[in-house]
C-alpha cells in the first residue's frame, strides 16, 4: 500500500487535493473534531467544509494546503512522541503547562484561527521530537 507521502507526490493536482483533505478529514475524526473546528482549522465556511466532505474533491487554496500541511506534521509528531495512538490522538485536548499553551490545551490554541498557531504547535512539537532524540543519542553513564 502507498504511503500519504508517495500518493501525494505522485498525484495530480486534483488529486493532491484529495489526498490532502482525506487525510485532514481522517486525523480530524481521530481527534474528534467538531465541524466547528474543522471550519476554523482549514478557515473555511461551513458549507464550503460540507461541500468537501460530500465530494470529497476541491480545488483547495495554497493557504488551505498549507494548514493541512500543518495539521499533518502535528499529527506525524504526536505519533512519534507518544506512546500509543490514544495518547497522540488525545493529547491536543490536554492541558498542556508549557509556556506556549498557558494551561490550556493544543487545541484552545489552534482555536485561535491563526496560520501562526498552527505553526507554533507545530514547532513546539518539533522542538520536543528534537530534546527527545538528543537524549536517545547521548552516551549512558555506566559507573
Amino acid at each position: 500500500m502507498q504511503s500519504l507521502k508517495q500518493a501525494y507526490s505522485s498525484a495530480s493536482g486534483a488529486k493532491k487535493n484529495e489526498v490532502a483533505l482525506k487525510a485532514f478529514f481522517g486525523i480530524a475524526q481521530k481527534w474528534g473534531l467538531s465541524s466547528e473546528q474543522e471550519c476554523v482549522l482549514l478557515a473555511v465556511s461551513k458549507s464550503t467544509l460540507y461541500r468537501w466532505k460530500q465530494k470529497g474533491e476541491a480545488s483547495l487554496t495554497p493557504g488551505t494546503l498549507e494548514r493541512i500541511s500543518y495539521i499533518l506534521g502535528i499529527y506525524k509528531a504526536l505519533r512519534i512522541l507518544l506512546p500509543n495512538e490514544e495518547s497522540a490522538n488525545s493529547w491536543i485536548h490536554k492541558s498542556n503547562t508549557a509556556s506556549l499553551f498557558g494551561g490550556n490545551s493544543a487545541l484552545n490554541k489552534l482555536m485561535k484561527g491563526h496560520v501562526i498557531d498552527l505553526a507554533d504547535v507545530r514547532r513546539y512539537l518539533d522542538a520536543e521530537r528534537s530534546l527527545v532524540v538528543q537524549k536517545l543519542s547521548e552516551p549512558l553513564a555506566l559507573s
